[in-house]
């Protein structure tokens, strides 16, 4: 069975860049416009990784980090960074917030896979 990837971006574009490629890599993707829309998905059904943008909307990918990692059921539950961001301090906050890891937009494909099947193995 695919592994299920939840990708939280409040730009349609990139969501459309990001599920396209996991799609051609044979994940099934759920697609969230910002953090407070990714928590609703989340009560709907288990995902086995989330990818998340930072500067969004409504709640940023900082404080639904924090937010996935109060909840018993995903505390383990690998959360990747993709974002224009690249200053440390925000990768410290990602860190501190529990992220597992940071990947700089705008991102290479086969980058994205790698990462992806590291941290979220068949």
């Amino acid at each position: 069975m695919a592994k299920r990837i939840l990708t939280v971006d409040d730009s349609k574009t990139m969501r459309d860049m990001v599920s396209y490629t996991l799609k051609g890599a044979g994940f099934e993707v759920v697609e969230a416009e910002d953090g407070v829309r990714a928590l609703t998905v989340l009560q709907s059904g288990k995902v086995d990784l989330i990818i998340t943008d930072i500067n969004m909307p409504n709640m940023d990918g900082v404080t639904l980090v924090k937010r996935v990692r109060s909840q018993p059921s995903h505390a383990a539950t690998p959360i990747l960074i993709l974002t224009t961001e690249s200053g440390e301090d925000k990768k410290a906050a990602g860190k501190a917030a529990g992220a597992t890891g940071w990947i700089v937009k705008p991102f290479a494909p086969d980058k994205l896979l790698q990462v992806v099947n590291k941290v979220c193995p068949a």
